[in-house]
């Protein structure tokens, strides 16, 4: 019977288990979406889910409680710092696994485990870039403006020259004859 002992063996001995289950979490926080197989994502939403409650509680034990877990030090930071206002209002269900199909060489189906909140931060960061630009843009407008007789132009030229036909590839040309040389003792060679 395996009455209290949750969580799957995938034919694994404990440390090596605990040790792939270390990097994949390491992981998944440091870049905020991994891929890994099915079923180790499935385990792996536990562990996650498990470091962001700690994170959320944000006390000193749980600190070093998650940096057991997880293998850099800056990662435990970054998401201490960031979980209360990313994961706040949320009691559960940190993870979202997404099927995307069979793994070319073992047909092993493969999944993106990717952190809820990291498509608001990506959303913020987009609206970021759109903004930097528009401070540039009267810049940019003249720059065109300048530019926009020599474009005009160069698109008159190309519109008023006919226009080719495709070439047809050649047949490889031969190499030419060798001249045979001329003997030493002929009277073609100067002296």
């Amino acid at each position: 019977m395996r009455h209290r002992k949750a969580g799957l063996k995938l034919s694994r001995k404990t440390s090596h288990l605990n040790a792939m289950f270390r990097n994949l979490v390491t992981s998944l926080f440091k870049h905020d979406r991994i891929r890994t197989t099915d079923t180790k994502a499935k385990e792996l939403r536990r562990w996650a889910d498990h470091i962001v409650t700690l994170a959320k509680r944000g006390d000193l034990h749980a600190r070093r409680q998650a940096l057991a877990i997880v293998q850099e030090k800056a990662v435990v930071h970054k998401l201490f710092e960031k979980a209360t206002e990313r994961f706040g209002s949320t009691a559960g269900g940190y993870t979202r696994l997404v099927k995307i199909g069979p793994r070319p060489g073992d047909a092993a189906d493969m999944t993106l485990v990717e952190l809820v909140g990291s498509e608001a931060e990506a959303k913020a960061k987009k609206k970021a870039k759109k903004k930097a630009p528009a401070k540039d843009a009267p810049a940019k407008k003249k720059a065109a403006s300048a530019s926009a007789p020599k474009a005009k132009a160069a698109a008159e030229t190309a519109a008023a020259a006919p226009k080719r036909t495709p070439r047809k590839k050649a047949a490889p040309a031969a190499a030419p004859a060798e001249a045979p040389e001329p003997e030493k003792g002929s009277a073609e060679t100067p002296e």
